[in-house]
C-alpha cells in the first residue's frame, strides 16, 4: 500500500479545500492540499499565461477563485510543452518527443464537460479545450501509473524535461474527475516534514479520494494550487528552498462558475 492508513485524506465538501499532512507506507510524511468542484456548478477551462506568470496574482488579477497549475514547459522562454488548445484553436507550444506526442495523456473540455484520456482516443482535432500533460494516473477508478511501464515515455523522454519527473518524491499537482466532482490536488514536498509523493503514490492518492480518471500535471517548483483567491501549498524550488509566491507557469486549469 502507498499509505499508512486506509483513508489518507478525506476530500472536503463541494466548493471547499481540505490540506492534511498525510502518513506514507514507509513512515514519511508530506502535506497534501485538495479542492473540490462540483461538475453541476462549476466548469473547467484552459488559460495560457502569455509571457509566464505566478498563478495568484494571475488569477487575483482576472477574478478567478480558483485554479491548478497546468502544463510543462520549456527553458528559457516558457512556451508549453506539449500540445494546447483553448476554444478549439491550437495554440503555440512545443510538442512531446514523437512516438510519445501520439500518446501521452491530456485533459479536454468540450461544452462544459472535461474527460482525461490518452491523446489518440481524442479526435485530431478537437473542438474546446484541451492540455497535454501526464502521465495518465487513474483509469476506471485504479491507479495505473507503473514507473517500470513508462507506456508514455516520460523516462525514454526525459531529455525534454529537468529531471526524469517518474523518479522519486516531488512537490506534485494533478486533476482528479468523478462521479459529479473534479479535484484539484497539490501537495508540498523538498522540506523535511514534506517528502513530497512518487507518481505511484499520487496515483493511489487520486483513486482514494474516489476518481474515476486522473493526470499528473506540472510539479516541483511549478506547483500552484489557487482555492479561495489563495495559494494553497508551499512552493519550493529546492531542499528547503521556497519558491515565494509560486514560480511563473505557463498554463493553468480554470475551474470557473456555470
Amino acid at each position: 500500500m502507498a499509505f499508512a492508513t486506509a483513508e489518507p485524506l478525506r476530500p472536503p465538501r463541494a466548493g471547499r479545500v481540505r490540506s492534511a499532512r498525510i502518513e506514507l507506507a514507509d513512515g514519511a510524511r508530506t502535506m497534501v492540499h485538495v479542492a473540490r468542484h462540483d461538475t453541476a456548478q462549476v466548469e473547467l477551462r484552459v488559460a495560457v499565461l502569455r509571457g509566464q506568470a505566478r498563478l495568484e496574482p494571475w488569477c487575483a488579477a482576472r477574478g478567478v477563485e480558483e485554479a491548478l497549475v497546468g502544463g510543462f514547459f520549456v527553458r528559457p522562454d516558457g512556451t508549453p510543452l506539449g500540445e494546447v488548445r483553448t476554444r478549439g484553436v491550437a495554440r503555440r507550444h512545443v510538442p512531446f518527443a514523437a512516438p510519445w506526442d501520439e500518446n501521452r495523456a491530456c485533459v479536454h473540455v468540450r461544452g462544459g464537460t472535461a474527460s482525461i484520456a490518452p491523446r489518440d482516443e481524442l479526435p485530431a482535432q478537437p473542438r474546446g479545450d484541451l492540455l497535454q500533460a501526464g502521465p495518465l494516473l487513474v483509469r476506471d477508478g485504479v491507479p495505473v501509473f507503473r514507473r517500470e511501464d513508462d507506456r508514455e515515455g516520460f523516462r525514454a523522454g526525459m531529455a525534454q524535461f529537468d529531471s526524469d519527473i517518474t523518479d522519486g518524491r516531488y512537490p506534485r499537482a494533478a486533476l482528479g474527475l468523478a462521479d459529479g466532482h473534479m479535484f484539484a490536488v497539490a501537495c508540498d514536498g523538498r522540506g523535511r516534514f514534506d517528502t513530497g509523493l512518487t507518481l505511484e503514490e499520487l496515483a493511489a492518492l487520486m483513486a482514494a479520494l474516489g476518481c474515476s480518471t486522473a493526470l499528473n500535471l506540472d510539479g516541483g517548483g511549478s506547483t500552484s494550487l489557487v482555492s479561495g483567491g489563495r495559494l494553497r501549498n508551499r512552493p519550493r524550488g529546492g531542499w528547503e528552498r521556497p519558491e515565494v509566491g509560486g514560480r511563473p507557469v505557463s498554463t493553468a486549469l480554470l475551474f470557473v462558475p456555470r
